[in-house]
């Protein structure tokens, strides 16, 4: 459903990110992780269609990106860590505002079911300065899910989310890929990527260092056995020195 083949981004001489090749099947979640600054963001922006690669190249569902780029983003979703709204539409109108771009004919019944299970029905007819900061990840998130994508890109999406909230987003994101949504879930938060992630791409300074499941990645590396995700994603990015993962 994603395929990424020899992505290289670079501004001017500087090398964002180099000769990246991974895939995600449908009902696949691909834990995308590094250190700050090593691509992940650049990754997720450039499967979005915003960024233009270097060279390589991004199929989504077997559309090329950049060959037929109206085609291949109606297939998907990115949702960012800075929910991006409208100021004067309310919670319902962006709702129906995307119904309209993508022609979702089915908006009307399943506008109320999406307000539900992200927990924005009482705040329907609210404007986004109305809200918390967790509400308009929510409502990003809603809107993305909309015209039900084949394929969710997911760039830190419990910021802001309270317990409740973060456990009604993880219920949402695993039920997608039971579903056969394909995902990439960007993420700090590793218990997060251990508890709904299948496969782990492990990025640092734009390169791929560790892809597969996390059994694959400890069993190509040995010394890494027994060891906590957290202690492996520092050996793998060798900030082994760290006591945090951010």
């Amino acid at each position: 459903m994603i395929d990424v083949e020899n992505y290289t981004k670079l501004y001017g001489e500087t090398v964002a990110v180099r000769s990246l090749s991974f895939t995600v099947q449908p009902g696949d979640v691909l834990g995308l992780v590094g250190p700050n600054g090593a691509g992940k963001t650049t990754t997720l922006r450039a499967m979005a269609g915003i960024l233009q690669p270097t060279s390589g190249s991004i199929r989504i569902g077997g559309i090329d990106l950049s060959k037929d780029p109206v085609g291949a983003k109606a297939r998907l979703a990115f949702i960012p860590d800075e929910p991006q709204l409208f100021d004067y539409l309310t919670v319902a109108e962006h709702l129906q505002f995307v119904a309209r771009l993508y022609g979702v004919t089915d908006a009307g019944p399943r506008i109320p079911v999406l307000l539900e299970e992200l927990e924005l029905t009482a705040k329907r007819d609210a404007l986004p300065t109305e809200l918390s900061r967790g509400m308009k990840q929510k409502l990003a998130i809603a809107c993305g899910l909309l015209h039900r994508p084949a394929v969710l890109l997911l760039d830190e999406p419990l910021t802001g989310l309270d317990p409740v909230g973060i456990r009604r987003m993880k219920e949402t994101i695993a039920a997608r890929a039971r579903e056969g949504t394909a995902v990439i879930l960007s993420s700090h938060l590793l218990h997060l990527v251990e508890e709904l992630c299948t496969r782990l791409l492990v990025i640092r300074l734009g390169e791929s260092v560790a892809f597969g499941t996390i059994a694959d990645i400890v069993a190509a590396r040995p010394a890494l056995a027994g060891r906590s995700l957290e202690e492996i994603f520092l050996a793998l990015t060798g900030d082994e020195s760290s006591s945090t993962s951010t």
